[in-house]
């Protein structure tokens, strides 16, 4: 595609030179099987800009809930980054961040964490709130750690809430704990009930819960929940679930699908594989308008882009990962997850809100 690029750089700038003014919407080439225009770079093509690959900017994204995809991350070729350079500057920069749904969706409010560069449509319109962000030093990264890489990690948590939490809940509350206890009580169903239209309209507004107790209850299950969301790919299978076909050796996908509407309980993986038992429980746990296990069924499939002919086939990430069992097993850790997010959820304190 950068090549492609280059060559209507360079064509046009030879062409204006010859015919005088020249619009480069009328001289660029719209095949989207060799290039998508954006804005900018539509604008740095009219100026003459040629780009080059920069390694350091093949990145892996969270494109959908527990869907990753490697990410071209570079200010040249994203139509817009916002401060997410911010959050993940360099490729060994650690963080975590909670993707939020953002203003004006028809959806009910989610939330995910996630430790890779979140997609916008994550969550609709997705906002963000990071455990840290990153500020460049100005310093040759040859006088700072092999972490650092000329950058300095900053709380994102303020030291503002942390004294109101130490004053209300004691000393041993640190910032971390606070993430956790958003993330916790983010998940809160009386919450979410009361303020439900205003999480349309608005971004969360928490309270401090009264009693040290509350706080460490929703801070702990944050924890727990992070655990699960972020590490996704870890989480041990469901125990219980009854799963044919796998002496077969066969775990590509094409698409996976229920035998009927109301049958989930059982999922035909492919034509050999079937997976049964499934509790329906799980389906409980929602991220952005549909369970964690249909996005996993919806996103692990081969489909062909129409547009730019490109083939998303989620097999490949299997190859690539040495690991022929990934989606298969990816499946049967998200079924596990959502059970145990449903039951933590089920356990969080109850709120009262006037």
């Amino acid at each position: 595609m950068i090549d492609f690029y280059n060559e209507q750089a360079e064509s046009y700038a030879e062409a204006k030179q010859k015919n005088g003014k020249l619009a480069i919407e009328d001289f660029i080439s719209n095949d989207e099987t060799k290039i998508k225009w954006v804005q900018n770079l539509m604008k740095d093509a009219e100026n003459g800009i040629t780009h080059s690959v920069d390694i350091e900017s093949f990145r892996y994204g969270l494109y959908r809930p527990f869907f990753k995809q490697h990410l071209y991350f570079n200010k040249d070729l994203n139509w817009t980054r916002s401060l997410q350079p911010k959050l993940f500057p360099t490729p060994s920069s650690k963080n975590l961040v909670i993707s939020v749904t953002g203003l004006g969706g028809s959806k009910d409010f989610t939330l995910l964490m996630t430790n890779v560069i979140p997609d916008y449509q994550l969550q609709f319109n997705g906002q963000c709130f990071p455990l840290y962000y990153y500020e460049a030093t100005g310093v040759s990264e040859l006088f700072t750690s092999e972490t650092a890489k000329g950058y300095v990690r900053k709380d994102a948590v303020s030291d503002f809430i942390l004294s109101r939490c130490v004053a209300q809940y004691g000393k041993a509350v640190t910032k971390e704990d606070i993430f956790y206890y958003v993330y916790g009580f983010l998940h809160s169903p009386d919450y979410r009930t009361a303020f439900a239209n205003d999480l349309k309209k608005t971004l969360p507004r928490l309270p401090l819960v009264d009693t040290a107790a509350d706080f460490w209850a929703f801070s702990k299950a944050g924890r727990a929940l992070a655990a699960l969301h972020v590490e996704y790919e870890s989480v041990p299978p469901y125990d219980g679930l009854t799963v044919t076909g796998t002496e077969s050796g066969n775990y590509v996908v094409d698409k996976m699908k229920f035998p009927a509407k109301d049958r989930k309980d059982t999922i035909l993986y492919n034509r050999a594989i079937t997976i049964e038992n499934i509790p329906l429980k799980a389906y409980e746990y929602i991220v952005n308008g549909k369970s964690a296990i249909e996005w996993i069924m919806e996103r692990y499939a081969v489909t062909t882009h129409k547009a730019s002919g490109i083939v998303n086939n989620p097999n490949l990430w299997a190859e690539e990962h040495n690991d022929p069992k990934y989606i298969f097993n990816l499946l049967l850790s998200v079924i596990n997850l959502s059970v145990q997010t449903v039951e933590i959820v089920e356990g969080l304190p109850k709120m009262k809100f006037e």
